[in-house]
């Protein structure tokens, strides 16, 4: 989804460890409210289902999907062939070198459950704000839905301590997040300023139940802690990786299981927004 060197990504594992977040899009397809003519720009389109959804849609319209995982793309090409559908492999911290994506043709610029990965570096957060506003027609919409303040806070804290349990600093442990979960005021503002005109700016504290554990450690909470903390990991040698992640397993056991029929869940804040330019 990324800009990272390492694809950590493909669709099996994905959906082993996290197949409930497409199917969580609800409110936010409903804020970006799909016309059959509109040409939508995809941020961070991963493997690229959510996008078909649509494509179907904008039936006389076009979608274009961006995302960093070769992988992702690749299985997006081959399993989704709408004609009005295409992806393309795309940094989307640097969207500016897509002529195809800023050149003020879309209607509607759209990102789900990819922003807070893509706004990771400080750096280059507001050109993807400002890339999105000039991919879009005038008084074209950004809407979006990602991580918000306070995110999964439980699995955040547990790799912080456990990596600096295997000797890291605070700060390096904190520098290994690969995450940015901004507040609604952050969010609204930096949209501001960028030129938008925001229209919704909300959080919501939606605690999600994690898919139950595989045999291949693929899916449940070990699945999830290995792919969408891969850079966690990564952080410290490789003979410690297994420690940091038995570590935050034992440490969030007994958190996030209910009593009542061992189920798993994890506290996810969705920060949503809708603005036009």
């Amino acid at each position: 989804m990324t800009g990272s060197s390492k694809d950590h990504w493909s669709a099996d594992k994905y959906n082993n460890a996290a197949s409930f977040v497409p199917q969580l899009t609800s409110t936010v397809l409903s804020y970006l409210d799909v016309q059959p003519q509109d040409r939508v720009l995809d941020i961070g389109c991963g493997d690229g289902q959510l996008s078909t959804k649509i494509a179907k849609a904008a039936s006389a319209g076009q979608l274009l999907g961006l995302d960093a995982s070769q992988s992702f793309i690749a299985t997006a090409k081959a399993e989704y062939t709408a004609s009005n559908c295409n992806f393309k492999l795309q940094d989307c911290t640097r969207l500016a070198e897509c002529p195809d994506a800023v050149n003020a043709s879309w209607d509607k610029v759209f990102s789900n459950a990819a922003l807070h990965w893509i706004l990771r570096n400080p750096k280059t957060r507001g050109d993807v704000f400002r890339n999105a506003y000039d991919a879009l027609k005038p008084g074209g919409k950004l809407v979006f839905e990602m991580g918000g303040k306070g995110n999964v806070a439980e699995i955040h804290t547990g790799f912080t301590a456990a990596l600096v349990h295997a000797g890291l600093t605070i700060d390096e442990a904190r520098a290994a997040s690969p995450w940015f979960f901004p507040s609604a005021e952050w969010m609204s503002q930096t949209l501001s300023e960028v030129g938008f005109k925001v229209e919704k700016c909300e959080m919501e504290y939606r605690p999600t139940a994690l898919n139950p554990d595989t045999a291949d450690q693929s899916g449940g909470l070990t699945g999830w802690l290995r792919l969408m903390g891969a850079q966690f990991l990564e952080a410290v040698p490789e003979g410690k990786r297994e420690d940091v992640l038995r570590e935050v397993c034992d440490v969030l056991e007994t958190v996030i299981t209910r009593e009542e029929d061992g189920s798993q869940w994890i506290g996810y804040v969705r920060l949503r927004a809708v603005a036009r330019k």
